[in-house]
């Protein structure tokens, strides 16, 4: 998802190399959407602005959280303190709602691989 998010910038920015830009640091902040398989679990059935603002609100939180820790060791690999509708530089209010839709698609790929666990436990019943 990082990847294909910096390389939208290229393309904005004209780069015919469609050059990508992340940190090794992302890969496991992005693993910690596996996390929201249980909030998912609570949230199935309910409203989906609902449970799109509480993906929200979690994907927040986490990038909040772990900006925080990685800017203490000067490693963070982000900074928002340019653009206005930053809090500490560390998230940027503006992406409201790209995290909004990244959360459900989140919630969709859990959902499938939950179906799929409860498909495969079921054949070896």
């Amino acid at each position: 998802m990082e990847v294909l998010w910096t390389g939208l910038h290229a393309i904005m920015s004209r780069d015919p190399k469609l050059t990508c830009k992340t940190s090794v640091w992302m890969f496991p902040i992005y693993g910690m959407a596996s996390l929201l398989a249980p909030i998912s679990k609570q949230l199935k059935g309910k409203n989906m602005m609902l449970r799109g603002g509480i993906y929200t609100l979690c994907i927040f939180v986490t990038e909040y959280t772990t900006g925080s820790i990685l800017k203490k060791f000067n490693v963070c690999p982000w900074d928002y303190s340019r653009h206005p509708a930053n809090v500490k530089g560390l998230i940027d209010l503006s992406y409201t709602p790209l995290w909004f839709g990244a959360g459900l698609f989140f919630e969709k790929l859990l959902e499938k691989e939950m179906a799929f666990e409860a498909f495969e436990a079921g054949k070896d019943s």
